[in-house]
């Protein structure tokens, strides 16, 4: 495949060199090539089979909107723009361009999901009150992470079907510290009793890897998809 990466960060570059190990060709778009999406002309674009999006809140809207326009499949990790998702998603559909979005691209992270809303929902009745605790490091830019608010939001439908508005009965606590890769806790207190279950990144390796092997997947799919729909077919 040919993958044009959005966003020259930490992750953004390691999207790159496993692309590369995989065999595909690989171009880098930074920031400061790309101000307002500006470089994503039908020129540019019809040079790549999928876009793989670790950009900021601020860019990857306008990223999502120019890559759907013209036609180019896109996965996109990047988090703190989902008040736009129903107009992407309109966007998507309307251009029969699939795309593929999410909190954490981790197979790990999307294990703990699962084993999250299981467990909300084997506690649901015996008492339990739950909070979530997330750490990243300094510079991650969204408190609380969008990583987070998807465990807060699994644990809500699990436990009640409640939507994501009633957010203030599972509070998330967040910390920035360090180099700190990704910790995410979802605690259930009872009376006598507390139950944790972790989620602990020491690399951006799982994330930029899910993300490569998405766009794998994109490759012979359609649709819209939220990753945590598809994570067990990647």
């Amino acid at each position: 495949m040919r993958i044009l990466v959005l966003g020259s960060g930490k992750t953004g570059r390691l999207v790159a060199e496993l692309a590369a190990e995989r065999n595909h060709t690989v171009r880098v778009l930074a920031a400061a090539e790309n101000a307002g999406a500006r470089a994503l002309t039908p020129n540019l674009l019809r040079d790549f089979d999928a876009a793989i999006d670790f950009t900021t809140p601020e860019a990857v809207v306008a990223n999502v909107r120019a890559c759907l326009s013209h036609g180019l499949r896109m996965v996109v990790g990047t988090t703190g723009w989902y008040d736009h998702l129903p107009e992407m998603r309109s966007l998507a559909q309307r251009h029969s361009t699939p795309l593929v979005y999410g909190t954490n691209f981790s197979i790990g992270m999307q294990m703990m999901l699962k084993l999250a809303r299981e467990m909300a929902s084997l506690l649901k009745d015996s008492g339990y009150t739950f909070s979530i605790s997330e750490t990243h490091h300094v510079s991650k830019l969204d408190a609380p992470s969008g990583t987070a608010i998807t465990l807060r939001d699994a644990v809500l439908r699990a436990v009640d079907g409640l939507p994501a508005s009633m957010n203030d009965l599972i509070p998330i606590t967040s910390h920035r510290t360090g180099d700190v890769e990704g910790i995410h806790s979802l605690i259930a207190m009872g009376a006598v009793d507390r139950l944790i279950l972790t989620h602990e990144s020491n690399s951006r390796r799982p994330f930029a890897e899910g993300a490569v092997r998405a766009a794998e997947w994109l490759a012979t799919h359609t649709g819209v998809h939220d990753i945590q729909e598809i994570f067990g077919e990647l």
